[in-house]
């Protein structure tokens, strides 16, 4: 079942700008983080094998609010506002970043930040500072870089190698919503985190 857990048992719950506004459910969650259009929904959508659930724009700084699925009947999958999109107002960018952080510091069951970065570019600092700010909270992440289907195989190991090192982690999920590369890895890091 790896890699399929979402397929056909997932839905959109709602979205939420505050917490009052936040699902009930008391399911295990993930919260998936990243800078704007760096494929976040595009990566839930594969996951959970519902093309165009998680909605995707070509148009950086879309998503505005904390997006609720529902996968499996029995887990939460969070997809967070993306940061760091210079057209949108500073007060636009406090706001998202109000949002987020009162997500995570409130959610009690908030099992893993998925971090997704983008394979074809150096670490960011925005993306430094997330992945900092995660661990000095104690919140267990996980680094996804996505698009490597846009990455030479030949060229790979040194951009996984450079990535890590820039982002100070161990290891990271190379994945592609293309092709479904890093699928099955993902899948079972998530349930690592959700079924303990």
């Amino acid at each position: 079942m790896a890699g399929n857990e979402g397929r056909g048992d997932a839905y959109f719950v709602g979205s939420a700008v505050e917490p009052k506004q936040f699902p009930t459910f008391a399911w295990p969650t993930v919260a998936f983080a990243g800078r704007s259009n760096v494929g976040k929904s595009s990566l839930i959508n594969r996951l959970i094998g519902k093309r165009g659930l998680a909605r995707s724009s070509k148009q950086p700084g879309r998503t505005q609010t904390l997006n609720f699925f529902a996968v499996g009947g029995r887990w939460l999958f969070v997809d967070l506002p993306g940061y760091g999109f210079a057209k949108v107002s500073q007060r636009m960018r406090a706001h998202w970043r109000l949002m987020v952080e009162g997500f995570i510091h409130g959610c009690r069951t908030l099992r893993l930040v998925v971090v997704v970065v983008d394979a074809r570019h150096p670490a960011m600092e925005l993306d430094r500072r997330m992945v900092a700010w995660l661990g000095q909270l104690g919140v267990p992440f996980r680094v996804v870089a996505t698009k490597v289907d846009k990455v030479p195989r030949s060229r790979r190991p040194a951009v996984f190698a450079a990535l890590s090192e820039g982002l100070n982690v161990d290891r990271l999920v190379p994945f592609s919503a293309t092709t479904g590369e890093g699928n099955r890895e993902l899948w079972q890091v998530i349930r690592d985190h959700l079924e303990t």
